[in-house]
C-alpha cells in the first residue's frame, strides 16, 4: 500500500512538472554562542547559480491549483507551510489561514476558489539543482550520542537528500519522490536533481515586532503598521511552566552557533544522567539549535533552528521556540537586538 501511495504521489508530481514545463516531456536549550560563518547554507536569499530554470520555461503568473503549488506559492511570499511535501496537513492549513487573513478572505484554511484567485505564482513549480563538489564535501556522519557529537569538527548534513531538502525548504521524502529514478548512493558532482523552485522574498525592511502563539504554534513577524511579513510554524515547550509567556526582547543574534549541552536539562537522557559534565557541540545544521540562535531576555531561552525540520510545529521542545533552519535563517535578517517578542 505504501509503495502504491508513493507511486501515486510521484505520478501526480510528475504530471504537475510536465504541465508547467511543456518542453520537458520525458528543550530549555542552553544559550548558544558562536561567530557567523560564511558556509551558512541559508544565508543568501537569491537563488545560487546551481539552481537552473530555463528562461523559456518561465511563464506569466497564474493561480496555484494543487497543494504542492500552493505550498510553493505561500513560501515565496514568506508564509511557510512547514517542509514542502505536497500534502494538505495542519501546517499548510495554518499557512493558508495566514494568507487568507492577510488578503481579507474568510480564514478557512482551505484552497478554495477565492483563495486560488489571489494565491498567484510564476510557474514552473519545480526546477533543476546541480549537485556540486562543495555539497558532497559537506556530507559527514552525525554521531547519535552527545559525547560523539561534541567530538566532531562540525555537525553538517548526513546525506545529499537532507542537504537538498533544506536548500529547497522541502521534506526529504518529497525530494526522493521527485527523483525516484536516482541512485542516491551514486550521486556525484554535476548530478541534476528536481526540486521545488522556491525562495523567500528579499528583505526590504526589518520587522517591527514578533508574535508567537502558544496555542497555534506559529511565529509571525510584522512591520510597524502590523502588516504580516513572515509566518513560520514553531515548536514550543512541552510543559506550560517552561513557556515564557509575556513580552520578551531579542538580546543577541548568532549565525552558525555552537551549543552547550548541560546534562541537568535532559534528565530523560540516560547518557546525560551518567555524563556528569557539560559539553560543547560544534556548529552545523545538525547542531541542536540549527544554523541560527536568536537569544531572548530570559536566560537560556531563544528562537533557533533545528536538525529535524519535519517535526517543527508537530513536536514540542524543551522550552525554546524552534523553527526549520531555513525559517530561522530568514528570520535572523528581519530581527534586531531590542526587538519586542510578544508570546501569548
Amino acid at each position: 500500500m505504501f509503495a502504491l501511495l508513493c507511486i501515486g504521489l510521484a505520478g501526480g508530481l510528475l504530471w504537475a512538472w510536465r504541465r508547467a514545463n511543456p518542453a520537458r516531456q520525458p528543550r530549555p536549550e542552553s544559550a548558544a554562542r558562536g561567530a557567523a560563518r560564511t558556509n551558512n547554507p541559508h544565508a543568501p536569499t537569491a537563488a545560487p547559480p546551481h539552481f537552473r530554470t530555463p528562461e523559456a520555461a518561465l511563464s506569466a503568473v497564474r493561480p496555484a491549483e494543487t497543494v504542492l503549488e500552493a505550498q510553493i506559492a505561500l513560501a515565496r511570499k514568506g508564509i511557510s507551510p512547514g517542509s514542502i511535501d505536497g500534502v494538505n496537513g495542519s501546517l499548510s492549513r495554518a499557512a493558508l489561514i495566514a494568507f487568507q487573513q492577510k488578503r481579507g478572505l474568510v480564514a478557512s484554511g482551505q484552497l478554495d476558489d477565492r483563495t486560488k484567485a489571489l494565491l498567484l505564482f510564476a510557474p514552473p513549480a519545480l526546477t533543476q539543482y546541480t549537485v556540486t563538489s562543495e555539497d558532497l564535501g559537506r556530507l559527514m556522519p552525525v554521531p547519535k550520542t552527545w559525547l560523539g557529537k561534541s567530538g566532531q569538527t562540525r555537525l553538517d548534513f548526513e546525506n545529499i537528500v537532507e542537504l537538498l531538502g533544506e536548500k529547497a525548504f522541502s521534506s526529504p521524502q518529497l525530494i526522493r519522490t521527485l527523483n525516484s529514478n536516482l541512485n542516491w548512493s551514486q550521486a556525484a558532482s554535476g548530478t541534476q536533481v528536481t526540486v521545488p523552485r522556491v525562495e523567500y522574498p528579499p528583505i526590504v525592511t526589518k520587522a517591527a515586532f514578533l508574535r508567537i502563539s502558544l496555542q497555534e504554534c506559529v511565529l509571525e513577524a510584522f512591520d510597524s503598521e502590523s502588516n504580516l511579513l513572515a509566518h513560520f510554524p514553531c515548536s514550543i515547550g512541552r510543559l506550560a511552566a517552561q513557556r515564557p509567556a509575556g513580552e520578551l526582547h531579542v538580546t543577541t543574534i548568532v549565525l552558525d552557533p555552537n551549543y552547550t549541552f548541560d546534562p541537568a536539562l535532559f534528565p530523560e537522557s540516560l547518557e546525560a544522567r551518567t555524563l556528569g559534565r557539560k559539553l560543547v557541540l560544534p556548529p552545523g545544521p545538525n547542531n541542536p539549535v540549527g544554523v541560527v540562535w536568536i537569544g531572548l531576555d530570559r536566560p537560556g531561552y531563544g528562537i533557533h533552528g533545528t536538525p529535524s525540520p519535519e517535526r517543527v510545529g508537530r513536536a514540542e521542545s524543551h522550552g525554546c521556540f524552534r523553527l526549520a533552519n531555513w525559517n530561522a535563517s530568514y528570520l535572523s535578517k528581519l530581527v534586531w537586538v531590542g526587538m519586542t517578542v510578544i508570546v501569548k
